[in-house]
């Protein structure tokens, strides 16, 4: 019986919120414009008036009035539209830690009745600026500017631009949204570096590996034909002279390709300063081989940016968080994003344990070069090599360009 009655009960149910969507639909706008104090009070009517109704109480039926007269005068300061045209600028979009950056908004009144004094909301950030805006005629225009700060490194989020409409004891408000979010990103500071790579192959014909391959640049040997070779690479003249088809065989010849693991969890260092100098070596070592025509790949917890430009590779830097990610997943993940990697960088902090960086290099193939940079500024510059892994240490940006002398 129980299971005869429940689809019913079910179908009941559909037919009723079928029935009551457009009543939702049409309440549902009216009911968001209600602030919690206004919603209390709208309880405490409903509460008077039932004690005042059913109790006999008639002191709860003037409460009851005074409470409703009070949310109908409030609700009588949101009618009316607000019909604006609004233009968010932020200029340039892309600045190093430091640089100005500015902002407008210029508000044009589409309303042909004039516009009665509004704040403009403008989150920025963490935090936000507010604007009077002025009355306005129909059709005038009024002018905002603002300063977006840029003392820390990542990617600032500005707006979107709201106006909020309320009566003066805060029972009601409508919040209206006007523009889009606009994102500043904050480059790293980084320091200029000579070419890397001093005696590597970097030409069209990349770096020679050991590996044998059926069609590259660097021919290897003469090997007898097999049913599916290439037609193309059999050598007539040696297939002529030994009496048998003779193809050429092959060395996988590789781009010089630098992947760049930065350590993001807060254990591995000593102060969140010190994952900002990680990321500006990172990014110095990216600008760096960008230029000099490397692949270079980028990974720091959840982000990462592979076979980029300059802009896609320090974008991928401001968005780098210390969020806790260990650098053995990451770089697992980098050996996954690139397996063409030739030599990968390790950039961690002092109380990153030597196991830790071993294994996250051994993720990568033993022909892959390894370097591990350890950010301790409290530490004076030095290399050492432990167990066949370099350690540069840094202890502050403009060391860089010595150290890589040495270590690359």
């Amino acid at each position: 019986m129980l299971q005869k009655v429940s689809p019913a009960l079910q179908k009941g149910r559909e037919r009723a919120g079928e029935l009551s969507e457009p009543v939702r639909k049409r309440v549902a706008p009216a009911w968001a414009t209600f602030t919690p104090a206004a919603r209390a009070l709208l309880v405490v009517c409903v509460v008077a008036w039932l004690a005042a109704a059913f109790g006999g109480w008639r002191e709860m039926a003037v409460v009851a009035a005074g409470v409703l007269t009070l949310l109908v005068l409030a609700a009588l300061f949101m009618i009316g539209h607000t019909n604006l045209e609004v233009r968010m600028t932020t200029e340039p979009p892309r600045v190093t830690v430091g640089d100005p950056v500015t902002g407008e908004v210029e508000v044009k009144n589409k309303a042909k009745t004039p516009l009665l004094p509004v704040r403009l909301e403008l989150p920025v950030g963490r935090g936000g600026v507010a604007f009077d805006l002025p009355a306005l005629r129909p059709g005038n225009s009024h002018s905002e500017l603002f300063v977006v700060p840029t003392e820390r490194r990542g990617v600032i989020e500005v707006g979107p631009v709201t106006t909020g409409r309320g009566d003066p004891l805060g029972l009601f408000r409508r919040e209206v949204t006007w523009s889009d979010v606009h994102e500043i990103f904050v480059h790293p500071v980084i320091t200029p570096l000579e070419p890397l790579g001093a005696g590597l192959i970097r030409d069209l014909e990349g770096n020679v590996s050991e590996n044998v391959s059926q069609s590259d640049l660097a021919f290897h040997a003469l090997r007898e034909y097999t049913p599916g070779d290439d037609l193309r690479h059999i050598h007539w003249r040696s297939s002529a002279r030994h009496g048998q088809l003779l193809v050429r065989q092959f060395l996988d010849t590789r781009r010089s390709h630098l992947n760049i693991v930065v350590d993001s969890d807060p254990a591995s260092y000593r102060d969140p300063e010190d994952f900002e100098l990680a990321i500006s070596a990172a990014a110095s070592l990216l600008v760096r081989a960008i230029m000099d025509g490397f692949d270079a790949t980028f990974l720091c917890g959840e982000h990462a940016m592979t076979r980029g430009t300059g802009r896609s590779a320090l974008d991928a830097c401001s968005r780098a968080e210390l969020a806790g990610k260990r650098i053995i997943d990451v770089a697992g993940r980098g050996a996954r994003l690139a397996p063409d990697t030739s030599l990968v960088c390790l950039v961690t902090g002092p109380h990153a344990p030597f196991t830790t960086l071993q294994r996250a290099g051994a993720h990568f193939p033993i022909e892959v070069g390894k370097i591990a940079m350890i950010i301790d500024p409290t530490a004076s510059a030095s290399l050492k090599s432990v167990a066949d892994l370099p350690l540069l240490t840094l202890g502050a940006l403009s060391e860089l360009p010595g150290l890589l002398k040495w270590g690359l």
